[in-house]
């Protein structure tokens, strides 16, 4: 994959428009790691100018790749795609650390991963305290690489693996939809994905659990790995479509696995005609969860039927929702009609994930970005703060406890499962 980074360099006009709004230049004020600092340096680095040492890998690995720049650019320069490239080179460069290499080997290898996952779940009460109404696990001392923050539950059993394949709600000639669930709806947050399934059982809507199904490849192209990306979306698409024509559509639980297959497995494949079509096919079926449900089912009107909650919610934008696929408004409009919503000062603001190196080589990063936000949401009052990401949830849940903020996390789908029972 050959991305022309003096292209995209040379035109950035340095407006500076997108600075302010950088979720690294508001923790870190330095112009180097602003977007266009980002872009200088690598149009810097495919002249000859920049040698990729410590200091260039430092900064390339500093950006959350939240694509708030993009949106906000007049032209809307990819400066996420190419410091994603850039990772790329300094992962060949460098090498990738043991840890991520050894999480990769799982996403590769699905099998090994339900058994890790399953035995880690044995294990976790050891050095964790489990919460289970927010499936999070808060460690019980200091722990390397973790510290004492607070993670995703480990499950005994993975989502995929706790249903049927197909699950009838209705007659054959009903609607049809695959789920795809994600490694954060199958591994950890599972209430997330069974919130899906109530959902669809009380539309009448018929579901196929694709049990074959791999990682998204999003955590392996955001550090560099492409040929875990390039192995996990070939994959992928060669199983997706054995079932494409026989369902209407594929909905994803959470942004940035929607965001990665609609958006970024043609852009990691451009240079690939076969596969680009073949990919391009399958993604016209795929849709995140509230997109699809607010447009194509009556679940809206099925809402409206049941009185409104007393739970204050505030809701959370994920960067791969709203500044990649402009999924907002559907999400909100399903809240509504059953739960009173308070906006933040910045919905759009990200809460500061920002991958796999940024969750454990440059956490305080993450923290300082994650604080920002919990300041932003405990300024609500809100009993609940929502969003339709697993990578939010996990970086919100540990920001809002490191606050003592008394709002907890729940997925709409949650939330909405919560309402469709009480009907």
């Amino acid at each position: 994959m050959n991305f022309d980074f003096t292209k995209t360099s040379e035109a950035c006009v340095k407006c500076g428009k997108c600075v302010p709004s950088c979720t690294i230049h508001r923790i870190n004020p330095d112009e180097v790691t602003s977007p266009r600092g980002f872009l200088e340096l690598v149009g810097a680095y495919q002249r000859g100018e920049l040698e990729l040492d410590k200091d260039a890998k430092n900064i390339f690995e500093s950006c959350f790749l939240c694509a708030t720049c993009v949106s906000i650019c007049p032209t809307s320069l990819p400066t996420d795609i190419a410091i994603e490239n850039v990772r790329r080179d300094i992962a060949n460069k460098f090498g990738i650390a043991w840890f991520k290499k050894a999480y990769f080997f799982l996403l590769r290898h699905k099998r090994v991963m339900d058994f890790s996952i399953s035995l880690g779940a044995f294990f976790a009460p050891l050095l964790f305290r489990v919460d289970e109404e927010s499936q999070s696990m808060h460690a019980r001392f200091p722990i390397p690489l973790i510290g004492k923050r607070v993670l995703p539950r480990l499950n005994k059993k993975s989502f995929l693996n706790s249903h049927a394949e197909f699950i009838q709600n209705a007659p054959d000639l009903a609607l049809k939809v695959a789920v795809f669930a994600g490694c954060f709806s199958n591994y950890h947050y599972t209430k997330t994905a069974e919130s899906l399934l109530e959902i669809l059982k009380a539309l009448k809507i018929n579901v196929l659990l694709p049990k074959n199904q791999q990682c998204c490849g999003a955590p392996a192209f955001f550090t560099g790995d492409f040929k875990t990306v390039d192995k996990l979306i070939r994959a992928n698409v060669d199983y997706f479509e054995t079932f494409l024509d026989d369902v209407d559509a594929i909905i994803i639980p959470e942004a940035t696995c929607a965001a990665m297959i609609k958006e970024d497995w043609a852009r990691f494949m451009f240079e690939d005609d076969k596969m680009l079509e073949r990919i391009q096919k399958i993604t016209a079926k795929v849709f995140m969860a509230s997109e699809w449900l607010y447009k194509n089912t009556r679940l809206l009107e099925l809402l409206k039927g049941s009185d409104k909650s007393k739970n204050l919610v505030t809701y959370h934008d994920p960067c791969h929702a709203r500044k990649v696929l402009k999924v907002f408004k559907e999400p909100r409009a399903l809240l509504e009609a059953n739960y009173d919503i308070k906006e933040m000062s910045d919905s759009t603001q990200c809460c500061g994930f920002g991958g796999v190196t940024m969750q454990s080589e440059k956490f305080e990063l993450s923290q300082k970005a994650g604080g920002t936000k919990a300041q932003m949401i405990k300024e609500t009052n809100a009993k609940f703060v929502s969003a339709e990401c697993g990578a939010c949830r996990m970086q919100l849940t540990n920001a809002l406890n490191k606050e003592n903020a008394e709002t907890a996390f729940k997925h709409p789908l949650e939330l909405i499962a919560e309402v469709i029972k009480r009907i």
